[in-house]
């Protein structure tokens, strides 16, 4: 059984919900990027594949909750590229979805967890929240 809490940032607004997070939030608004189908292999480095913009609602040093214009497979490993306002360059993850559930007629509520992974921006995103936090 693995120690990783799958029940981060799955939580109702509402004040009886209670707040079951394991890590603090920061409410800020980035630029989310998910590769959700690679390219053709035959396509060149150049090309991408479907991706879908969107932006955080919260962020933290281990998940991001975002609200998309389609629903996200559960368990689904996908490429991300977060965009924060301070910083230069996105940062390039690797993220899970935990879960999903409809929050307007056309949007939905997404969770995903950054995973840690070879030849990403891990531990720099997690430097970035970290900053981020210190200077509220």
């Amino acid at each position: 059984m693995s120690d990783i809490d799958y029940d981060f940032g799955d939580y109702d607004d509402s004040p009886e919900s209670g707040d079951n997070r394991s890590e603090y939030r920061l409410t800020a608004s980035a630029g989310v990027t998910l590769e959700l189908e690679s390219p053709p292999p035959d396509d060149g480095p150049q090309q991408s594949g479907r991706v879908l913009e969107s932006r955080t609602s919260d962020v933290s040093a281990r998940g991001i909750r975002l609200t998309t214009t389609e629903p996200l497979p559960t368990g689904a490993l996908l490429p991300a590229w977060v965009s924060l306002d301070d910083v230069s360059e996105p940062f390039q993850l690797m993220v899970e979805v935990v879960w999903c559930r409809p929050n307007t007629e056309r949007s939905w509520l997404v969770g995903l967890q950054i995973l840690e992974s070879d030849e990403t921006s891990c531990l720099e995103w997690v430097e970035a929240v970290a900053k981020a936090m210190s200077e509220d």
